[in-house]
């Protein structure tokens, strides 16, 4: 048995390695490859697998519709099925958009009850998730393109399934000479579940508690969803925990295998989520404002996780919000269809525009990016076309990304995007 402070070095090393910034830096693998005895993975956007069993195969996650092309193809050249089963772990486009291509006459889809609730979600929001996937996503249809040349003719349609099979808490089935547990979850959606193998030890939970593990949650996401909720992430948590698993797949990078060391990276994820909020709910009921919240509460080095997909200061304000909305009880103005920008455009005339822009560049000097960054884009409500604070945006971003803005995967995407809008004003 390693030591306590080995296995925590180990945690430590998991976390450097699973950077965000590398989140979507993917490669599709041909052939699948085998993560477990008789587990294959094939990567994506998120990675899907196929559990083969006597009878013929489980998938569990089918990618988006695009991607599933290449996942049957290379799944295929080992295990032809039939699909006796397909799991999906969430109802996120990418883990259903390949139902419809993998499924056979027999195939049972096994879903968690609130599938169907979650896909609509994303529906009712389905143009604003397109026009903000661009910053981060290629849509540019690059990949698929390449999918669909090296396999001709195969249809590519992305799928809105409907589950033939759905459950609340557990489901339990055995096919093949494998026996399935699945469990339900919350985690990144409230359809989430847990694909546990009990004779191997194996839990495979996909993005379960977020793309990147061990690093703390988006519990909200930039690109636009519902909020998700701090106590049922941390129920999650411990339901691992309860399992002792010697081996969790996740839906990016390598499984982690070693129930120690997973155990070890589980509780210091517990530990940080809910430092975290103790800390906000303390600073909520001492009056402190939201945003001084964001600020000053940091994880004390013993829970140190990643940050390269949430962020520790986005979780205090999702959190604080969550329990007080959208009014933080600091100006009248907040209860207006008002913006600052329309106040801070009267500044500008009364100031002048190159006495803001002089403002501005000193802000920037004295390592103030942020306030910089509302005085330029003031100017530039006035002056679309205003070069110099186009400039001026660009060299603030670029500071914002030197001064830790490339951590985090959703952070360095936007700050990279506002980067090429400015370089090139439209």
């Amino acid at each position: 048995m390693e030591s306590s402070s080995d296995i925590q070095k180990q945690v430590d090393h998991l976390i450097d390695t699973r950077p965000g910034k590398e989140l979507l830096q993917h490669h599709y693998e041909d052939p699948a490859r085998e993560v477990a005895p008789g587990i294959f993975r094939s990567s994506g956007a998120t990675a899907a697998y196929m559990i083969v069993h006597d009878e013929g195969r489980i998938i569990v996650n089918t990618g988006m519709g695009y991607e599933a092309v290449h996942h049957k193809r290379v799944f295929d050249a080992i295990c032809s099925g039939p699909t006796t089963h397909i799991l999906t772990t969430q109802a996120h486009v990418d883990h259903v958009g390949g139902v419809a291509l993998f499924r056979d006459p027999e195939t049972i889809y096994i879903a968690q009850q609130n599938n169907v609730v979650c896909q609509a979600d994303d529906a009712r929001i389905q143009s604003l998730r397109y026009r903000t996937a661009k910053v981060w996503f290629d849509i540019t249809g690059a990949a698929a393109q390449r999918i669909a040349s090296q396999n001709p003719g195969v249809p590519m349609r992305q799928d809105s399934p409907t589950p033939d099979v759905v459950f609340a808490d557990r489901y339990n089935f055995k096919v093949g000479g494998r026996d399935v547990e699945l469990i339900a979850a919350t985690g990144e959606t409230i359809d989430s579940m847990i694909v546990w193998l009990p004779a191997s030890q194996t839990a495979l939970i996909s993005n379960l508690l977020g793309p990147l593990f061990p690093h703390f949650p988006n519990f909200n996401t930039l690109r636009g969803d519902r909020y998700r909720f701090v106590e049922p992430y941390l129920e999650t948590v411990d339901k691992l925990r309860h399992l002792c698993p010697s081996m969790l797949v996740t839906g990016r990078h390598e499984p982690i295998i070693g129930s120690e060391l997973i155990d070890a990276a589980l509780a210091r994820l517990h530990g940080a989520v809910d430092f975290v909020h103790r800390s906000t709910l303390e600073g909520l009921n001492a009056g402190r404002d939201v945003f001084t919240l964001m600020k000053e509460i940091t994880l004390p080095p013993a829970l140190r996780v990643g940050q390269g997909y949430g962020k520790v200061s986005w979780g205090v304000r999702t959190i604080w919000e969550t329990y007080m909305g959208w009014f933080h009880l600091q100006s009248t103005t907040e209860l207006y269809p008002n913006q600052s920008i329309e106040a801070l455009l009267e500044l500008v005339d009364i100031a002048g525009v190159e006495a803001v822009l002089d403002r501005a560049n000193q802000l920037l000097e004295v390592g103030e990016p942020v306030r910089a960054i509302f005085l330029a884009e003031a100017v530039l409500h006035k002056n679309s076309d205003h070069a110099s604070a186009s400039g001026l945006l660009v060299r603030a971003h670029e500071a914002l990304l030197a001064a830790g803005g490339d951590e985090s995967f959703w952070e360095s995407g936007w700050l990279h995007d506002q980067i090429q809008k400015w370089s090139s004003p439209q």
